[in-house]
């Protein structure tokens, strides 16, 4: 993997160099987040400090690449793998002549300007701002945000979801040209071509085909990337009893890299419902019941998501207390065999009179029972001073 030698990944993660494995894990994922090219399409800037972010987590988190990036100042897998972690650079103001490297494994872009001569430092810019190949070859995952009927999450269904994606282009299958095939004559269908610069050879990108390796211009729907935003419709199972704010991981349902495909995680929503309540997999509703209901006591019928169903109100029952009905509630989609409960509050509704004979029965009730509710309050009251 390309890196620069002009780049800090400490400071493109936000963290100090002696940044713990989990501190750095954290400031990856909040950014990443942040500057995912799907939550800002069309944002080449965010594209590009996305790129960013994978290229030094890749690195600070491995142990062994972060030791060779912090002692050698830069990083690439090729020099990683060929053990040129173990090169330590001269001191500084140091004589000696200059070591012959070769970077023959490494990938360039030609220059602009055939006229210009760059140093040492030029070199090294131009090698590591490219972005890491490895991580364009396989697709980046999707996160699709759906929402779905009260019903469909306790009772399960089968959702018809339109995702844009990332696909391979269908005209010319990926290779990103609109030619008809045949090999590059210019890098004879290798895709770079190697160029000597004093000590150092260098891979380049063949200027001729722009690395293909095939003859042609670029292909005129994806204009040369190889891919194109396509609407895929996919069926996403829903279980039933599926709660608010479940992901759902589809392999292979992301998008396209330059081998493989990543994941979709579809995120639910639920609509909320005019009557119940859910929480968990525990359904909260709210019933009246008359005055005389609440004195006496009764048997009502209330409303549960599988139908009616009996709750018994006992005598003296005051406005707010809250019944249980066991499993009544919604099946568990994560623990097979087990269901919520139904939580019933109870609203007292207090009659409006509108004759006399209603309004003295009520003055007789109240001569009958004399109590003040509020007499509790005032003893409180009194006895903080």
């Amino acid at each position: 993997m390309p890196a620069s030698a002009q780049k800090d990944y400490y400071a493109i993660l936000g963290v100090k160099h002696g940044a713990s494995a989990e501190e750095i894990r954290k400031a990856y994922r909040r950014l990443a987040r942040k500057y995912h090219p799907d939550v800002n399409p069309g944002n080449k800037n965010a594209e590009e400090r996305f790129k960013d972010l994978q290229e030094a987590y890749d690195v600070l988190s491995d142990a062994k690449k972060r030791d060779f990036y912090n002692r050698a100042g830069f990083y690439s897998d090729q020099a990683f793998q060929q053990g040129a972690e173990a090169y330590t650079p001269p001191p500084a103001g140091g004589g000696g002549a200059m070591p012959d490297f070769d970077f023959s494994g490494f990938d360039f872009e030609p220059a602009t300007d055939a006229g210009r001569r760059g140093g040492f430092r030029d070199l090294f810019g131009n090698l590591f701002n490219r972005h890491a190949a490895a991580a364009e070859a396989v697709g980046s995952d999707l996160e699709f945000q759906a929402t779905i009927g009260f019903w469909d999450a306790i009772r399960g269904a089968v959702l018809r979801l339109p995702v844009p994606r990332l696909d391979v282009c269908p005209q010319c299958h990926g290779s990103g040209t609109g030619g008809k095939g045949g090999v590059c004559g210019e890098c004879q269908g290798k895709g770079q071509v190697t160029q000597q610069v004093g000590g150092m050879r260098f891979n380049l990108r063949c200027p001729q085909c722009q690395g293909t390796g095939k003859q042609g211009t670029a292909c005129p729907r994806c204009h040369g990337q190889g891919r194109v935003r396509m609407e895929d419709p996919l069926e996403v199972r829903i279980k039933p009893g599926t709660r608010e704010g479940a992901r759902l991981r589809i392999a292979g349902k992301g998008n396209w890299g330059q081998q493989s495909y990543g994941d979709l995680y579809v995120v639910l929503h639920i609509q909320p419902h005019p009557l119940f309540r859910r929480e968990g997999d525990d359904i909260h509703l709210q019933v009246p019941i008359t005055l005389a209901e609440a004195a006496l006591g009764a048997k009502i019928e209330v409303p549960t998501i599988e139908g009616p169903a009996l709750l018994k109100i006992p005598p003296g029952t005051q406005n707010g207390q809250r019944f249980r009905l066991r499993e009544r509630g919604v099946a568990s989609a994560q623990r097979e065999g087990l269901r919520g409960d139904e939580y019933v509050e109870v609203r007292v509704v207090v009659p409006r009179p509108a004759d006399e004979r209603s309004k003295e029965l009520l003055r007789e009730l109240a001569r009958l029972n004399p109590e003040d509710p509020r007499a509790s309050l005032a003893r409180e009251a009194q006895a903080g001073r």
